[in-house]
């Protein structure tokens, strides 16, 4: 298997033991993946990252679940960060269909996981990670529990009636628009001077840190979202709205939503566990949508939650 690269920076070490990998996925797309192993380890963390990240923005967390005794596992997704891209624009955020994430996630697991990771296995999956994560557990799992954070349930789609974007999302496909950025997302990643109306974290340390890490390699990055994403993502919340009544998540869920979230709905995410039995819940009030990159203030309770969710 060829061994890929990874990135860090005098602000954001890799962890421990980091070791990166190639994935190839069953219908060819190759896939950046990592594990960072500590000796000993009580088990394995899998992290799950969101639309447009990439493995180096979770060095700090992969680092926090390393002192808790886990070894970390992490990938990027097809078209981002490392991972092969599916267009010419390479930045152009675009997929075909969530169940292309199944394929990276299983493939992921398959070569990577499970030959180089110690059981018990758990997961913390981010926004676009999460609808996967959440995808995968209508079946069995290998992960003993499964945490996700401000999962991407459905859109925030703020002053956009839905029956206008159903409307531009048939229109698109129909006319071999796909590949068309949607409206008012930027065909480039964040900057440093965008801290002030960025929606993902009211910390400007780790904001800036990981802005470096884009100045540096901007390779790692993408712009907005596609039509094409836009229509794959919606077939799969419908396909979440069709969970069989009564039917457990695969393994104990905890899921935790942001308080001052404005990219992802919230409120689609608290209505879903209140549908789904075995999902725990949590709010953290006052957050952004990337709580593992806010302020400490709003870390610690969902680390605190993690340590309670995963030894209870």
């Amino acid at each position: 298997m060829r061994v890929l690269h990874y990135f860090e920076t005098a602000n954001n070490p890799a962890p421990e033991g980091a070791q990166p990998f190639e994935v190839l996925t069953a219908d060819g797309k190759q896939l950046r993946a990592f594990v960072g192993l500590v000796p000993n380890a009580r088990g394995t963390v899998v992290f799950l990252n969101g639309r447009a990240d990439y493995i180096e923005r979770y060095f700090e967390s992969m680092r926090e679940a390393q002192s808790r005794g886990f070894t970390v596992a992490a990938f990027d997704w097809r078209g981002q960060g490392g991972s092969q891209r599916l267009l010419a624009d390479r930045r152009r955020g675009f997929v075909k269909s969530f169940k292309n994430f199944d394929d990276d996630l299983n493939s992921f697991l398959a070569q990577v996981v499970f030959k180089n990771c110690p059981k018990p296995y758990y997961v913390i999956a981010h926004s676009t990670g999460g609808q996967v994560l959440l995808r995968h557990l209508r079946e069995a799992t290998p992960f003993r529990k499964a945490v996700t954070t401000s999962p991407l349930i459905d859109f925030n789609y703020g002053l956009w009636p839905m029956p206008i974007v159903h409307l531009m999302n048939v229109v698109t496909f129909l006319m071999r628009l796909h590949w068309l950025y949607l409206p008012g997302y930027r065909r480039m990643s964040f900057t440093k001077k965008d801290f002030n109306r960025n929606p993902l974290t009211s910390d400007q340390r780790r904001y800036d840190r990981d802005m470096e890490t884009a100045e540096k390699h901007p390779e790692l990055t993408i712009g907005g979202p596609t039509y094409a994403w836009l229509r794959a993502a919606m077939a799969s919340f419908a396909e979440l709205r069709r969970w069989p009544r009564g039917q457990r998540v695969a393994c104990p869920l905890l899921m935790v939503t942001a308080g001052s979230e404005t990219v992802v709905n919230a409120r689609a995410a608290r209505a879903f566990t209140e549908n789904v039995p075995g999902i725990s819940f949590m709010q953290i009030e006052g957050a952004k949508h990337e709580i593992l990159m806010e302020r400490d203030s709003y870390r610690k309770p969902f680390w605190a939650a993690f340590d309670a969710f995963i030894t209870d």
